[in-house]
């Protein structure tokens, strides 16, 4: 199948992954996936919600927004209308908890590190290039509390990353922008770890059901994109 962008059914679109674009918070990267562009920041609060005070643990949280012109035409912000929209909650809460697989909140520590994402243009995957992106700037924030002598070792527990799947004309792809998300029969978002190990799938048929063979088909290609992703992180981090 011919794709929009001329790439192969399981080729993932260009990856650049720039660290430290602010100089005020204790991580950040933009994350550039073909047009989709992020700001993710991680930012250190030495307090922790209510239902964890006295636990002695940690919580890694995380916000997610479009920036008014990420899309062809420009969209009000959330803020101008006087609340967040139901799409925005449900990414930043998969957001938050996949990046909370990734650290061990009891090494952690009574602190909560905040992920931020800010699309600064939106051509597709820009909740799972959030949790790519958020993840070096969440590991670069680990960093800064260990070489500031915050905590005595890092509490990350493995690499991970995010890509969409789907199935277009019967086919599947790897890695959908914008034009095949929309039109896309079956729509896919998977989170692994570097070991393989799921740490959510969010899969549905939005043309049409799919089969147990469909989905194996998926699976393996968001596999293969996971790995080239993290690839992509432990170079950018120097792993």
């Amino acid at each position: 199948m011919k794709r929009t962008d001329g790439r192969t059914p399981g080729q993932i679109r260009r990856v650049k992954m720039t660290r430290r674009v602010n100089k005020f918070a204790e991580g950040s990267c933009l994350i550039q996936i073909g047009h989709t562009r992020v700001m993710c920041t991680a930012s250190v609060e030495e307090q922790v919600p209510l239902f964890l005070r006295d636990s002695g643990k940690g919580w890694v949280t995380a916000e997610y927004g479009m920036l008014p012109r990420s899309c062809v035409s420009r969209t009000q912000r959330e803020a101008g209308r006087g609340k967040i929209g139901g799409r925005t909650q449900e990414i930043q809460r998969l957001i938050g908890r996949s990046l909370r697989q990734a650290v061990n909140l009891d090494m952690l520590g009574p602190r909560t590190i905040w992920v931020d994402c800010d699309v600064m243009q939106a051509d597709g995957g820009t909740r799972t290039a959030s949790i790519t992106g958020g993840f070096v700037a969440l590991y670069d924030a680990l960093r800064h509390l260990v070489k500031n002598g915050v905590i005595h070792k890092n509490p990350c527990q493995g690499v991970l990353s995010a890509i969409s799947v789907g199935i277009l004309d019967s086919c599947s792809l790897l890695d959908l922008n914008y034009q095949e998300d929309v039109a896309c029969e079956v729509d896919m978002n998977v989170v692994m770890t570097a070991s393989g190990r799921f740490v959510e799938i969010q899969g549905t048929g939005e043309g049409r059901s799919f089969s147990k063979k469909e989905f194996d088909q998926m699976i393996l290609l968001a596999k293969k994109g996971i790995g080239e992703l993290i690839r992509h992180q432990k170079k950018a981090l120097g792993l």
